[in-house]
């Protein structure tokens, strides 16, 4: 009976794993309401997918250039870190990857350009 609780509970532990929800942030920048999602929460050290879903008025902006900014402030002993990547549109989502060279704290600012205007998004995620 010991054993049957033990793989149960073995069993629910793989399962929330397997069913982890990622990292998400929904934030406003000027008329654009931008929900950003990272596959994993929390981030990890190497590749991360990033999406981006923006919208003006509840519907879809597909007409705007993307771009990731990622960066890690200057530390004792070690430079500033900062990284561009541009996002692709795919169906009613901007997507990228990032890599994250470290743990740590990380800035992240999502820029959206669109009539020759920019926005941006900026939030922080610590990388494990």
């Amino acid at each position: 009976m010991k054993r049957l609780a033990v793989i149960g509970v073995i069993l629910l532990l793989i399962a929330g794993v397997a069913y982890a929800k990622g990292y998400e942030v929904n934030k406003k920048a000027g008329e654009y309401d931008v929900e950003v999602k990272i596959d994993k929460n929390p981030p990890v050290v190497g590749d991360n997918n990033i999406s981006i879903e923006i919208k003006s008025g509840g519907h879809h902006v597909r007409d705007a250039k993307v771009k990731v900014e990622y960066s890690m402030p200057a530390m004792p002993g070690m430079p500033a870190m900062n990284y561009k990547t541009d996002a692709e549109l795919k169906g009613d989502v901007y997507k990228a990857k990032m890599n994250l060279s470290m743990s740590g704290a990380w800035n992240l600012a999502i820029k959206i350009t669109r009539d020759g205007k920019t926005s941006t998004v900026k939030f922080n995620v610590d990388a494990h």
